[in-house]
């Protein structure tokens, strides 16, 4: 091998790593295994030898050419890792390195090593699996600044969540019945109901046979949900507020049936309905840094005390990205697919 070693005070860091790339936009299969020279850290910045990297929703979108990653990122797909930190830069604590930690990447996650903002690290506990902490920043970080930030969630609220066994959805459900929230959500089938009512879920309503809207104001009494976690959006978003009682909140976070929506706003002015959502990953550092601190203090404890786990779905290795794309974008899937990273 013809890689110039790096040595710092972890050990050897190669100058050229593994990593997938993809040379046009497509399918899964544009997806192949490359080598990229190791990134280096800058002052604010850890270097992590990635052991898991968890996929998610726009990975496959950033492959498909519709999600460029932000100016400055890596064009590399991958938004959250576990791994040990390696290297850090002049101005990051140093007793991090060495440490095993959960990041929240800018991208760059589906490599050997990846860089990350020291604050937007979470501690990773010896008894916690690198591969569980892989599959948890990138949901945690959306679901608690969406649904308790932007959607005001709290205790004895009722939320409707669409996509319920996906990586969001289950976070949404774990992290809203451990704050006391009523959880209603949407599934393709019912295995997938099922699934979402083993995590906790009050009521999962099968969307291919129930009319959603229907169901959320029988089981409510016709009062309505005061939250809506939607992904859908499209022709979803005017179903949605029909479901949303006084004062509720409408949070999109995904567009996956269409960005336009036709409203009738006379009823958000009758009903005093709020329409908000967000996108993380442009967001600037220092907002991530401070999402951080407060999920590191509310939220966090959750999964380092094992009191709440991700929901696992299919792990693959790192050379096998396209295939977990494909499952991804099949929608089989029930949580969080995470891949392998080799790193010895």
């Amino acid at each position: 091998m013809d890689d110039i070693a790096v040595a710092n005070e972890a050990g050897t860091i190669p100058a050229n790593m593994d990593a997938i790339g993809f040379a046009q936009p497509g399918g899964p299969d544009v997806l192949a295994m490359e080598r990229a020279k190791t990134p280096q850290p800058g002052a604010q910045d850890v270097l992590i030898r990635v052991a898991y990297a968890g996929v998610n929703r726009p990975d496959c979108i950033q492959r498909a050419g519709h999600y460029p990653a932000p100016p400055g990122a890596s064009p590399i797909l991958g938004l959250e890792v576990a791994g040990e930190v390696v290297a850090v830069g002049e101005d990051v604590p140093r007793e991090m390195l060495g440490s095993r930690v959960a990041a929240l990447t800018p991208g760059g996650g589906y490599a050997q090593y990846c860089i990350a903002p020291w604050q937007h690290c979470l501690p990773v506990p010896a008894e916690m699996p690198l591969r569980q902490a892989a599959a948890i920043p990138e949901t945690l970080f959306t679901v608690w600044h969406n649904v308790f930030e932007r959607g005001l969630a709290a205790d004895g609220d009722r939320l409707l969540i669409h996509g319920g066994t996906s990586g969001i959805g289950t976070m949404a459900i774990m992290l809203a019945k451990a704050f006391g929230i009523y959880v209603i959500v949407t599934c393709g089938d019912e295995a997938k109901c099922a699934a979402a009512r083993d995590l906790g879920a009050d009521l999962a309503i099968n969307y291919r046979e129930t009319d959603f809207v229907e169901a959320v104001k029988q089981n409510t009494g016709g009062k309505g949900v005061n939250v809506v976690l939607d992904m859908v959006s499209g022709d979803y978003v005017a179903r949605n507020l029909k479901c949303l009682a006084e004062d509720g909140r409408h949070v999109t976070i995904a567009v996956l049936g269409g960005p336009k929506a036709e409203l009738n706003m006379a009823l958000v002015m009758m009903r005093r309905l709020t329409l908000t959502g967000s996108t993380l990953r442009p967001r600037s550092d220092a907002f991530k840094s401070a999402l951080a601190d407060e999920i590191a203090r509310h939220a966090w404890p959750l999964f380092t005390t094992g009191e709440l786990a991700p929901i696992m779905d299919q792990t693959f290795d790192l050379k096998d990205a396209a295939a977990a794309h494909a499952r991804m974008e099949a929608g089989k899937h029930i949580g969080k697919i995470v891949l392998e990273v080799p790193n010895g």
